[in-house]
């Protein structure tokens, strides 16, 4: 009884104290330069990093992670593990990290990698040989999926299924759980999104069986589903020329046979041609169906029942290209334990996401009303606009005098002006 209750608390003790690999929050400020290490590959342009919780936040301590700062860029950098994995037989792998793409992102990667002992940190680069890589990566509107890479046996070898990824301005959370029973999950904001055997959604191993390649198809075999009806006989009128002489040209009066020659008709289609005769086509009886060679052993083919396993991981870093820049990353965390992971992001995620939405839904309330009160100064400027221009309109088309108004006749006037200088006493020039 002793040793049955030895052994639960052994158990309780084991399951209770995960293998934390890694864990990145930044919330040391600077203290991140003294850990992760930015590559200097020759012949790549590399964008610089910086700390921010960016523009929406719950907590700015707390969400303070690490962001893209430059557009158009490759991004390279790597921080160890505390505790670099060696193996991880009869275990289970967890990558956890969360990012948010404040920027609108329209391409660019937004992914982890986990690089083996072999990386030089700063020669690391596009090619650098990883594990495992893992997260979203976006480019264009169609393109917004999560990879889930892994490399066995020297190849890199992605998801057969699709996952979709977020891409708002928000933080969201991504998760993924490699089993020692050779299943895997990955989550997104703590919730699954896609499950199921290493073996069937990823190409690890070879087919069992392969298609004979030296297998030749029989002579005898008929693969052809129709043949012609031997019964069907081509009618006797079939044959008919393409083209004939048109029966409605008229030779010109003005045509010399001496001189042009001997006229014809110029030549039009034939509306009773019906092209080559074919006989009609009929079921064949002898049809065998599609020939397929028949299926051996593969020689190549191998069984592996540890497709989970993962041995020397000693990196964990971000290895992407961004055309627009704003990504902060955080939050990564690399450990043995699903439920931990889930612990963390309760604690730390789904806290700071939810804040993060608040405060972003409130800002685009007051934009939204701001856009709105601008839309109504707008409509109102172009009405009063409107309305003074009918207004104008209205004025020009007054008549210049009042409807009953006496208009003077010619005549009248001219009348006034010869009594007007009858009137004027003539004056003499003065010598």
């Amino acid at each position: 009884m002793e040793r049955l209750l030895f052994l639960c608390c052994l158990i309780f003790v084991v399951r209770s104290d995960p293998t934390v690999y890694f864990r990145e929050d930044f919330a040391d400020a600077e203290g991140w330069t003294s850990r992760w290490v930015y590559s200097e590959h020759k012949d790549k342009e590399f964008g610089k990093f910086g700390l921010s919780a960016g523009e929406f936040f719950h907590d700015e301590a707390k969400d303070t992670g690490l962001k893209t700062l430059d557009n158009a860029r490759f991004y390279g950098v790597s921080a160890p593990l505390s505790t670099p994995v060696e193996s991880t037989e009869g275990k289970t792998l967890v990558v956890q990290f969360s990012v948010k793409h404040e920027q609108k992102i329209d391409c660019g990667g937004g992914y982890l990698k986990l690089f083996p002992s072999s990386l030089t940190p700063k020669d690391l680069h596009g090619d650098a040989p990883y594990n495992i890589m893992f997260g979203p990566d976006i480019c264009g509107p169609s393109a917004r999926r999560v990879h889930v890479i892994f490399n066995y046996r020297g190849k890199n070898l992605l998801l057969k299924k699709e996952i979709r990824c977020k891409d708002d301005q928000l933080t969201h959370l991504y998760t993924l759980i490699v089993r020692p029973d050779n299943t895997y999950e990955v989550r997104i904001d703590n919730v699954k999104e896609q499950s199921g055997k290493l073996e069937e959604d990823w190409d690890f191993l070879e087919p069992k069986e392969i298609a004979d390649p030296d297998a030749k198809m029989p002579e005898t075999w008929d693969d052809n589903p129709f043949i012609d009806d031997p019964e069907d006989k081509k009618p006797e009128d079939w044959d008919q020329p393409e083209t004939i002489p048109d029966p409605e040209a008229k030779k010109p009066d003005d045509w010399d046979d001496d001189m042009d020659g001997e006229w014809e008709p110029p030549m039009i289609e034939n509306p009773d041609f019906k092209g080559e005769w074919r006989p009609k086509q009929i079921d064949n009886p002898n049809y065998q169906g599609e020939w397929e060679a028949p299926m051996i052993a593969n020689p190549n083919y191998f069984e592996d029942d540890k497709l989970y396993l993962q041995k020397d991981i000693k990196y964990v870093g971000i290895d992407i290209w961004q055309v627009t820049a704003g990504s902060i990353f955080d939050n990564i965390l690399i450990t043995d334990d699903e439920d931990f992971a889930r612990n963390v992001a309760k604690e730390t995620f789904e806290v700071s996401a939810k804040g993060e939405k608040e405060k972003k839904d409130a800002q685009d309330e007051i934009e939204r009303k701001k856009r709105e009160e601008e839309r109504k100064k707008t409509e109102e400027a172009e009405a009063k606009a409107e309305a003074e221009e009918e207004e104008e309109d209205e004025d020009d088309d007054e008549p210049a005098f009042e409807p009953d108004a006496e208009v003077e006749s010619p005549d009248k006037e001219e009348k006034a002006e010869e009594k007007t200088a009858e009137e004027t006493p003539e004056v003499k020039d003065e010598l």
